[in-house]
């Protein structure tokens, strides 16, 4: 069965770095670059006139950051979703970019088949998080009293979902439970390992190989 087009846009200031990312994505089968911005704004106007499946979003651009144009996106209810591209990996970009709702986060010199699948991943709603991001932000998020308790399996099974992307009507009707069911589990799985989202609970989970 042939794989659907993944339809996206590149968010970035640099006319260089939207060109080359247009030229890798457009040379192999499988994408669709629908547009470019070189701004947040421009961007979150081009996303929502255009919805595609990924937006590429660089992080520091003079007209407008990545962080608030993720945060306007969600604010929106937009599909798409946002995978940020960038040079900075330090705590003050990475955080921030995820509390406002990325799907991943990756930095620019990841190799093109790794930046492939993270477009991949990222268009199904998996969480995508370089190694250097990922390490930071469980460093971040984990509470010094936090995985001591195991999760039960019904929690891990719960877990496994939030990393596909499922959304928690989708996990209260794959698993048979109500939504709030899900909302405790949740509420339960964060505690457990010292999160407080669903990306950082991802994060832990890959980390402490709870998620193969």
């Amino acid at each position: 069965m042939p794989q659907r087009t993944i339809t996206l846009i590149v968010v970035d200031d640099h006319p260089v770095v939207r060109d080359g990312l247009r030229g890798m994505f457009e040379s192999v089968a499988g994408f669709e670059v629908l547009g470019e911005a070189s701004g947040g704004v421009e961007g979150v106007e081009l996303a929502l006139r255009l919805d595609p499946d990924v937006v590429l979003m660089d992080l520091r651009m003079p007209d407008g950051g990545g962080v608030a144009a993720i945060a306007e996106l969600t604010r929106h209810g937009a599909r798409s979703k946002v995978l940020v591209l960038t040079t900075y990996d330090t705590d003050s970009d990475t955080i921030p970019a995820i509390e406002a709702g990325a799907t991943g986060y990756l930095l620019k010199d990841a190799p093109r088949e790794e930046l492939f699948t993270a477009v991949r991943a990222a268009a199904e709603g998996r969480t995508v998080l370089s190694p250097a991001v990922a390490s930071r932000l469980v460093s971040r998020v984990r509470g010094p009293v936090a995985g001591n308790e195991p999760l039960s399996a019904r929690e891990r099974e719960v877990l496994e979902l939030v990393a596909r992307g499922t959304s928690n009507r989708e996990i209260a009707a794959e698993l048979f439970i109500s939504e709030a069911t899900v909302k405790t589990h949740l509420t339960h799985i964060y505690g457990k390992l010292g999160v407080k989202d669903r990306a950082s609970a991802v994060a832990v989970g890959y980390d402490r190989k709870i998620l193969g």
